[in-house]
């Protein structure tokens, strides 16, 4: 073919169909990469699009259009574009494609240039270099999720393949769809609340019905729930909601996993304001205020939950891209609505609705629903947005219920997922990938290629009648060179081997990157098989394989230690102490997303690993009361009990309090002396106790809590009362020394019980 001319004819074609049809086509130029910007120039020149409707994604700014990074790809987000054009010779970053290709509006172009298509999958660029993480190198990573991506692009409706080395065109990507019928304009309902101006605003009939969902947090104890695909306008709709209410003096609070995912819900909250008031609304990102008295503000998760009680109504945005224990904390909110993407690179509605939805069921809130189905920014059908969903796997999910509903650790099968047979079989590598999307709120594009590339990281699931019904990722790190240890000592960082990192890092000790290990990064059951021992049978298989030391097939064999690392929690703790993991270490700063404090626990499988393991179990113990009065000093107290639990109980000092101490608490417990005198060694038995066998000690959970409040932490008497509503002061002052006489009981030496038998009679 005429190359140049060609290529512009198809180019035309293309985007005159997506016109038409209201849907979106892609056109890939493969090929060298001077040949791809030297078409893409004749098409854009070509194209009756303006150039501020152009933008190109790639490292130089090399047309006249806007231009930006694929590591900031996320400015696009809530935007849209007539064209997009993405450079990927150098790198193709999965979750930058995502949101680029979500932000191509109806009847535009998406632009792929690429090498050529048969080599690509061998290209290293950017992004693979970081997926070799040490000690492997880049020519370790593989080209997996390019392969499938070709594959994906030669089997899908709608995409274009000029082949420009060849001068070929390799598929034209015209569908030649029938014409759509034109739609009547959505209408409010007939005996709504909200102002009508606030359903005018909306494009779609589902926008109106999510709109007029919000009209239900008028009364108490209720919640709303939206879920959608993007390009639904659910933010839209959520942001008319707040609007509206705002202009009828509510105060609204606004929460996302970040401010930019809150743009669109401002703008159009602004928007419907300044419409209905005038300047006598102000408007800002972050801040909207009504003359009617009503305001919107956007604080950060963490920061959202300290004031609730502030808002009259609290509307969580992109829900799904945050953990469950936060959406639990805000659940706390009297009236409170949560918008999620269903599919996605910010998080996983599925996770959402699965892991989060039975919470909200056990609440008081009375829910409203509303599934937002018809896309605002293209038609329905649109054939780029089934090809980004199967490309970048965005609506993985499990088998549903029924495959799986009698499995049980009988009936299962152990299989290593090696990603040649996960590429090899859609349908299982569907399953694993969506079983891993519930495991963690954010789980993304990116991931998909780490699981088919990645060097350093395996999966391991169990089967049942061919089914995944649950799924493990498991990172190898550790087994670094005597250089690489001495720079991470010296403060230098070092990508995928997390746990050998702080470790090393944070809690000096050189020598904890030479043992090798597997840290368990993600681990999922189904929801319709939990509570059968589904997931503590797939890590003692996990074990059992790895201890062994036999050639697991991706490594080197056999491993010094398993180990993970979580946002704390106490029955999360309970599940890894259960399954022989112990507590190394604690952060003393709070994860921005989760709010949570990170644990970082072992599983020795050698003697080496036993040793590293004993050493910072001991060094944890050694620390942790101290930590508690001063980083730790607002850890709840449920979380602080666990960590200790989950210790080793041989880990830590043995208890070498004088007699003259031992004296100072028997006088408290049983007698007129007073903690206050003499805190030490009150919190070198509390931790003791903590850390031993708690049968046998009979303290309720309550004393327990007081123990850690007052006795670890150092809060104050008034304080500790209130959270743990004794009467008064004085009667937590007694509570704190009658928890402490079984501990005398217990532990105390010959001088604590003779203080004992001076008071008690025998």
């Amino acid at each position: 073919m005429n190359a140049d001319a060609d290529a512009v004819s198809l180019a035309r074609a293309l985007q005159a169909e997506a016109d038409r049809a209201n849907e979106r086509r892609v056109l890939v130029l493969a090929g060298s990469r001077h040949r791809g910007y030297d078409r893409l120039e004749s098409i854009l020149d070509a194209l009756p699009v303006p150039i501020t409707g152009t933008t190109l994604v790639g490292p130089e700014d090399r047309l006249r259009c806007e231009q930006c990074r694929q590591v900031d790809a996320s400015d696009l987000l809530g935007t849209t574009r007539d064209v997009i054009a993405v450079d990927s010779h150098d790198e193709l970053q999965p979750n930058a494609l995502g949101k680029v290709t979500g932000a191509v509006d109806g009847g535009g172009l998406l632009v792929l240039l690429t090498p050529p298509l048969e080599a690509w999958p061998e290209r290293r660029g950017a992004f693979a270099d970081s997926l070799a993480v040490p000690p492997f190198e880049l020519d370790d990573v593989t080209g997996r999720f390019k392969r499938r991506l070709v594959r994906t692009l030669r089997a899908h409706r709608g995409i274009a393949i000029v082949d420009l080395e060849r001068d070929r065109c390799e598929a034209d990507g015209l569908t030649d769809p029938a014409p759509r019928l034109a739609t009547e304009p959505p209408t409010p309902p007939s005996d709504h609340r909200f102002p009508t101006a606030a359903y005018e605003a909306c494009l779609t009939a589902d926008q109106v019905a999510a709109v007029a969902a919000f009209e239900s947090l008028h009364g108490t104890e209720r919640a709303v729930v939206l879920e959608a695909d993007r390009g639904r306008g659910k933010s839209s709709a959520a942001g008319l909601a707040a609007g509206a209410l705002a202009l009828d003096g509510e105060d609204v609070l606004v929460t996302a996993p970040a401010v930019r995912n809150a743009a669109e819900l401002f703008d159009r909250a602004g928007a419907l304001c300044e419409r209905l008031e005038g300047d006598a609304a102000t408007v800002d990102s972050r801040r909207i205020e009504t003359a009617a008295g009503g305001s919107i503000e956007f604080r950060e998760p963490t920061a959202a939950v300290d004031i609730l009680e502030s808002a009259d109504i609290v509307i969580v945005d992109e829900a799904a891209a945050l953990p469950v224990a936060t959406l639990e904390s805000l659940l706390a909110a009297d009236r409170i609505a949560f918008a999620t993407t269903i599919h996605g690179y910010e998080g996983a509605g599925r996770g959402f609705s699965v892991r989060f939805r039975d919470r909200l069921a056990e609440s008081e809130h009375a829910v409203t629903d509303r599934t937002l189905v018809e896309p605002i920014r293209y038609a329905a059908g649109d054939p780029v947005e089934a090809w980004a969903f199967r490309a970048l796997l965005l609506d993985a999910r499990p088998p549903v219920d029924q495959l799986v509903t009698d499995a049980t650790p009988e009936t299962v099968e152990y299989r290593r997922l090696e990603p040649d047979a996960l590429l090899a079989d859609e349908r299982l590598l569907r399953e694993a990938f969506g079983l891993l999307v519930l495991a963690h709120y954010r789980t993304e594009p990116n991931d998909l290629a780490r699981l088919l590339d990645a060097p350093n990281l395996a999966a391991r699931a169990l089967l049942h009648d061919g089914h995944v019904v649950s799924v493990a990722l498991l990172a190898r790190e550790g087994g670094l060179s005597p250089d690489t240890r001495a720079m991470m000592y010296e403060g230098g960082r070092v990508r995928g081997n997390m746990l050998p990192d702080v470790l090393t890092s944070q809690l000096r000790d050189e020598a904890a990157s030479e043992p090798v290990g597997r840290r368990v990064v993600r681990i999922a059951t189904h929801h319709a098989a939990r509570s059968r021992g589904l997931g503590s049978h797939l890590l003692e298989r996990i074990r059992a394989e790895f201890a062994a030391g036999s050639d697991d097939g991706d490594g080197p064999a056999g491993v010094d230690w398993l180990g993970t690392g979580f946002g704390t929690t106490p029955g999360l703790l309970e599940f890894w102490r259960e399954n022989d993991y112990r507590t190394v270490h604690v952060s003393t700063t709070r994860n921005d997303a989760s709010g949570e404090y990170s644990a970082l626990m072992l599983a020795p499988t050698s003697d080496e690993g036993g040793a590293l393991h004993d050493r910072h179990a001991d060094w944890f113990v050694r620390r942790f009361a101290a930590l508690s009065s001063d980083a730790l000093d607002d850890l709840a107290p449920d979380v602080a009990r666990a960590l200790l639990r989950s210790a080793d109980a041989d880990a830590g000092p043995s208890l070498s309090m004088t007699a003259h101490e031992w004296r100072v608490i028997a006088g408290a417990a049983y007698g007129p002396g007073l903690f206050d005198v003499d805190p030490g060694p009150f919190r070198d038995l509390v931790v003791r106790y903590l850390v031993d066998d708690p049968d046998t000690v009979d303290l309720t959970d309550r004393e327990e809590r007081l123990l850690v409040l007052r006795a670890l932490q150092g809060h104050g008497w008034e304080t500790v009362a209130d959270r743990l509503e004794y009467h008064s002061p004085g009667q937590c002052m007694r509570a704190l020394g009658d928890a402490f006489c079984p501990l005398v009981d217990r532990y105390g030496s010959d001088a604590a019980l003779e203080v004992r038998a001076r008071f008690v009679d025998e």
